[in-house]
Parts: structure tokens; C-alpha cells; sequence
């Protein structure tokens, strides 16, 4: 068995060769694929290409037929999700998480009840969380009444109640407007300046490919190309496959602090 990684030591979340086959049709096919800490990670392709497979493999929902993966050199490929979460992999899923009966910081102190902590540190880390995503004006709402932009703070803000070294963001920005896609991109660069490694699944290329340090490209089960957002948006195979011969690269740009995110009230209603 591995050694436990130091408190200082950079994290890997990677796979080795994974695979898997469905009805004698190969839908992830040797793929490897590495995140560190600190970084934002993509992973695209078009609809068959084998991402969603290779993503909820990362997540513990599907086991490869064969690979592994590993955190650092621990070997995860068989643990549960819950695990991964206690090892530091957290995952925040395209659907509303949010317990609908609970206040904004009953989801966040709801987390650590089964913790070894004591009730003053569970309401203390909560406090610092619902003051960093601006969600003070809606601490004691409860979740079926919050809006859109409101309730996937909370969700984020919930993920990092136990301290995660990765997480694993499904469709983020699926089904939302604009103002919200900006919204999730000043927190998933929150999320980096943490020191967390982010691994994205998600069909918008444009939104996804503005924030990533780097990115995967599937197509066929295949790693078909890895390399910076600049290096796939010029690429001429990528381009061809997936990207669309048009395909105009827009950079997120960090000019926000982290207290001008939306503050509760003012962001988009539920839908």
C-alpha cells in the first residue's frame, strides 16, 4: 500500500490506459488523462465520443473493464464515491443538489455533522464559506427558495466544506444564461487560487475552453489531441472534428476580486 501524500505535496489525479467496453463496442479505448492541483482541466468531445464514460469512471459511478486510476499513487479505480470524497476528490453534479428543506447554512453545516468536529467549528467554517460567495442575505433561505445563481453557490460553497483537493465539475455550464456563465467562471477561478484541480465535462466548448489551463479532446474513445485551450482552438484536425472551422478562442479574463460576485437577491431567478 502507498504512503500517504504530505500535507505539502502537489497532488495528481490521473488515469493510466482506462477501458471500457459496452456490448462488444469499445467506448473508451486506452485513454490516460492527468489533473494536478492548481489547474483547471477540460474534457471534451462530441456527443459518442466516450467523455461522459471517462468522466464518471474519475467520478466512482462506472468501473473500467480495464486502467486505474490513482490519486498521486494511490489506486482509486475501485473505491466509492464517498471515499474518493474522504481522499479529496470531491464532484458537483449538473442537477440541483441543494436539500431543499434546509437553509442556505443548514446545507453548509449539514456536511460536517458526521465529522469530528465540534458545533462551533461546524458554524464557524460554514460562516467563512457563506461570507465568501456572497450568500449573507440568504444564510437563512431555504433551498427550494433560492435562485438559479444562488443555489450552485451554495452547491460550490457545500463541496468545499470538507477541504477537497479536486473537484470534478459535471456540465457546469449547461442550461444557463450568460450572466450565470460568468458567474461559475469567477468561481472556478476562486477555485484554482485555492490550490484545487478542477476537471470540467461539458458540450459548451466555448465557455469551457475560456477557462481551462488545459484540455482533452475525445473523439471515438480516443484521446484525439491534449494541449492548451490555444493549441486545440488552432489545431486543423480539432477544428474539422469538433470545433467548427469558425471557432473563435475568447479567454476568460481575471479582472474581478473575489467580492464582486453577484451578491444574493440580485442574480437570476430559478427557472
Amino acid at each position: 500500500m502507498s504512503k500517504p501524500s504530505s500535507p505539502s505535496e502537489n497532488l495528481i489525479l490521473h488515469s493510466d490506459r482506462l477501458v471500457k467496453t459496452y456490448k462488444k463496442k469499445t467506448v473508451v479505448n486506452q485513454v490516460s488523462i492527468n489533473v494536478h492541483q492548481g489547474e483547471i482541466v477540460g474534457l471534451l468531445g462530441p456527443n459518442g465520443a466516450g467523455k461522459t464514460t471517462t468522466f464518471y469512471m474519475f467520478m466512482g459511478l462506472i468501473r473500467p473493464d480495464s486502467g486505474n486510476i490513482y490519486l498521486n499513487k494511490t489506486k482509486i479505480t475501485r473505491m466509492p464515491m464517498y471515499r474518493r470524497a474522504r481522499a479529496g476528490v470531491g464532484y458537483l453534479a449538473q442537477e440541483a443538489s441543494v436539500f431543499r428543506n434546509l437553509t442556505v447554512r443548514e446545507n453548509l453545516e449539514s456536511v460536517l455533522e458526521f465529522t469530528n468536529t465540534s458545533k462551533k467549528e461546524r458554524r464557524e467554517k460554514a460562516g467563512k464559506l457563506i461570507e465568501e460567495f456572497n450568500l449573507q442575505g440568504v444564510e437563512k433561505s431555504y433551498g427550494y427558495s433560492l435562485s438559479g445563481g444562488e443555489r450552485r453557490r451554495t452547491e460550490i460553497a457545500r463541496a468545499l466544506i470538507t477541504n477537497p483537493k479536486f473537484i470534478l465539475l459535471d456540465e457546469p455550464f449547461a442550461g444557463v444564461d450568460p450572466i450565470a456563465v460568468e458567474d461559475i467562471q469567477k468561481i472556478v477561478y476562486t477555485l484554482k487560487q485555492k490550490n484545487i484541480g478542477i476537471f470540467i465535462t461539458d458540450h459548451n466548448v466555448h465557455e469551457t475552453l475560456a477557462i481551462t489551463d488545459r484540455a482533452y479532446l475525445m473523439f471515438e474513445g480516443k484521446i484525439l489531441m491534449e494541449g492548451t485551450a490555444d493549441r486545440l482552438a488552432e489545431d486543423e484536425e480539432a477544428r474539422r472534428l469538433y470545433l467548427g472551422k469558425q471557432f473563435r478562442l475568447e479567454r476568460y479574463t481575471v479582472e474581478e476580486t473575489r467580492s464582486e460576485l453577484p451578491v444574493s437577491g440580485h442574480d437570476n431567478p430559478a427557472t
